[in-house]
């Protein structure tokens, strides 16, 4: 083969050489020079393409290596991409929130306190257009715990659902549609550092239940609100007996013997005003824990009016409930009110003062009503912070003075 390939070679380099061959065609020989040194230059030749042929497949390597690096690259950023849009998506659709508040207390009578009185973080997140879910969770009094002054709570969890245009169901752990304060109590959007006494003891806010509720728009400005819920599980016997405020089961193994049943309508058709009244009615207060049912109806009206920097709010409530041993202790009957104007002299600084009575006695023929005054000042260093001083007067019980600190995001 080495012979053929060579005779191949040199028939070759003897027709492509013929000029050199031709030089001697006088004499009629082929010197062996002549020839060695045709087979020399046609072995540079081979071996200059045997070079080419090897640079020319590593950069063929080199390529495909290059391409398989670049389609894995691609599919690394697709995948990436798609990774993003979706999280993207999510944060679209995802609002995370909250609010706060610190308090110092001054009472006579009693200890002076600081206290990180609430942190509360909420996340909203819309799955369509039409379906949502709202959740909220609280932090009071710093720490919680065995022993410990704190509580956690989940206020509100809920699903809502736009099944048709203007109107909605919720399902889930939500705020009661009754008063001011209950559902809009974040700390910037209220005069006083504390919540106001009568929605405290008499409604009593901050309220919250499981069940279902349906709401909306009946025409511009008028809306409703109808819920089924858990109901209150009021004490039978001592201090506590009958009260609203220690009956909140917030939702923790509630008992649910009884339910309760609440209407709602709110007027807002006129900028600025907003007027609302509420009905709720409970078979039994005690869940069964009473010697007899307590029947219970809890009646309340609002206003709130705001015109420029002046601001007014008005508010009255009352629980009529049934039943021996309600009345025995004078708490078949339980009332309460409270008017407060404000004024804004600025965006950010603001004076109210409100006076307030109510009485969880109502029912006995003694004087239990009490009276508070309450004076005051809001500073709003931004639109959601807000700084807060008061005093507040109150007949039969500690007069205070209050500082505090608020925000909402």
């Amino acid at each position: 083969m080495k012979n053929i390939v060579t005779a191949a070679i040199l028939g070759t380099a003897l027709c492509v050489s013929t000029p050199l061959l031709a030089a001697d065609k006088t004499s009629g020989e082929v010197s062996m020079a002549q020839i060695m040194e045709l087979l020399k230059s046609q072995q540079r030749e081979i071996d200059a393409l045997k070079q080419q042929l090897a640079a020319t497949n590593k950069q063929v390597v080199i390529s495909e290596q290059k391409i398989e690096a670049t389609a894995e690259t691609v599919e690394s950023v697709a995948t990436a991409s798609e990774g993003l849009a979706k999280i993207a998506d999510w944060a679209d659709k995802t609002q995370i929130g909250g609010y706060g508040e610190l308090h110092y207390n001054d009472k006579n009578g009693s200890d002076n306190q600081v206290d990180a009185h609430r942190f509360v973080l909420f996340v909203e997140h819309e799955f369509t257009d039409e379906v949502r879910f709202f959740s909220e969770v609280e932090l009071e009094h710093s720490i919680a715990g065995d022993g410990q002054n704190g509580e956690v709570e989940l206020e509100q969890a809920y699903i809502e659902w736009d099944y048709t245009n203007n109107h909605s169901a919720t399902f889930g752990q939500f705020l009661i549609p009754v008063g001011l304060m209950n559902e809009t109590h974040e700390p910037d959007a209220f005069y006083g550092v504390e919540r106001n006494s009568v929605e405290k003891n008499i409604i009593p806010a901050t309220w919250w239940e499981i069940g279902v509720m349906l709401g909306g728009e009946i025409a511009p400005g008028l809306r409703y609100d109808l819920a089924a819920t858990s109901g209150l599980e009021t004490p039978t016997s001592g201090k506590n007996a009958y009260l609203p405020r220690k009956g909140r089961q917030k939702g923790s193994k509630a008992t649910a013997e009884d339910f309760a049943y609440t209407g709602r309508l709110k007027y807002t058709a006129i900028p600025g005003l907003e007027l609302a009244a509420t009905v709720m009615y409970q078979e039994d207060l005690t869940q069964g824990m009473g010697a007899d049912d307590a029947s219970a109806l809890l009646w309340e009206a609002h206003a709130a009016y705001q015109k420029g920097g002046f601001g007014l709010r008005a508010l009255y409530a009352m629980w009529d409930i049934d039943g021996d041993e309600a009345q025995a202790l004078g708490r078949d009957e339980q009332d309460g009110w409270y008017i407060e104007p404000s004024y804004k002299l600025t965006p950010r600084l603001g004076f109210f003062a409100r006076y307030s009575e109510w009485d969880n006695n109502a029912g006995d023929s003694v004087d239990t009503e009490i009276e508070e005054w309450d004076l005051g000042v809001n500073f709003w260093l931004v639109e959601n912070v807000v700084f807060k001083a008061d005093w507040a007067d109150q007949k039969n019980g500690e007069d205070s003075f209050n500082l505090g600190i608020g925000w909402s995001f």
